[in-house]
């Protein structure tokens, strides 16, 4: 892992203030909330959980570039939730260090300030709203002011407009615009939960196996929205599926954790290769 840049004495919540207004890519200046001078978006470094002795994380260090497209692998109980949980501030680390950007303390913030500040998260299992059509789950996760009395009054500006059509076109549910997201197959509901969290402006995605329960079909589809998304936001993929992971990767970084903490890291070839991959993880 790279070293840890110096950190801003600037207070946390102050900067979530300011807020993400764009898109993170490489080469494009991030928005003032969220300092990538270093070219980084998140930092982990030496993180530790403990639930009565058992350690979930033991000292985890890992870094992930503006743009990025990581992917983690690993066995079960390897500590792959236990991390996603602590970078949206669902669990506190015993010890350790999190931070957005240079910035931004994770281990300082509530979940819905964190998830404010630019971090969206997708789980295995998608949640939509089912009763409502899929552009209307699209217009209500759109990063806008949520009180009461901008809600009743507002209207779809021709910009916002513009944002549901674009996010419709990536995620490939154009044909499907007024149907009612609980008549959507599997695959299609996972879409939608992506085109959701893209609608709130993220810098990072955290998305846990995406592809679970998909069909071969879907999850090529699925392969294509998520290297379409590389560059444009940086994604953290947890995933067991190694012939998904082979696609998406390419020569970027896997990293594969092991009992709490990073086993290996390269590229998908490098840790098919190594033998503590193979003996921990891959059983061959």
């Amino acid at each position: 892992m790279s070293a840890m840049p110096p950190f801003t004495d600037l207070d946390a919540r102050s900067a979530v203030g300011d807020g993400p207004a764009g898109e993170a890519t490489a080469g494009r200046v991030a928005p003032r909330g969220v300092d990538t001078t270093h070219g980084a978006i998140l930092y982990l470094d030496d993180v530790t959980v403990s639930f009565d002795g058992f350690k979930a994380l033991n000292g985890l260090s890992l870094d992930v570039g503006v743009g990025e497209l990581r992917c983690i692998i690993g066995p079960n109980g390897a500590g792959k939730t236990t991390m996603m949980d602590v970078i949206t501030g669902k669990t506190r680390p015993t010890s350790g260090t999190a931070f957005f950007g240079q910035n931004i303390d994770l281990t300082r913030l509530a979940e819905s300030e964190i998830a404010a500040a630019g971090i969206g998260r997708k789980f295995q299992r998608p949640t939509v709203f089912e009763a409502h059509t899929v552009f209307e789950n699209l217009e209500l996760a759109m990063k806008a002011d949520k009180r009461v009395r901008p809600t009743l009054f507002s209207r779809l500006t021709g910009e916002q407009a513009d944002a549901i059509g674009e996010t419709l076109a990536l995620i490939r549910l154009e044909d499907a615009v007024w149907r009612e997201a609980g008549l959507l197959s599997h695959g299609q509901k996972q879409w939608l939960e992506i085109g959701m969290l893209l609608m709130q402006q993220p810098l990072l995605l955290l998305l846990d196996e995406p592809v679970a329960g998909m069909t071969d079909a879907e999850t090529e589809r699925t392969a294509e929205l998520l290297n379409t998304l590389r560059g444009r936001h940086s994604l953290v993929v947890v995933e067991h599926d190694m012939d998904f992971v082979t696609r998406i990767a390419g020569g970027g970084k896997v990293t594969v954790l092991h009992e709490g903490s990073v086993l290996a890291e390269g590229t998908m070839a490098q840790v098919q290769a190594d033998a503590r991959v193979i003996e921990v993880y891959l059983g061959r």
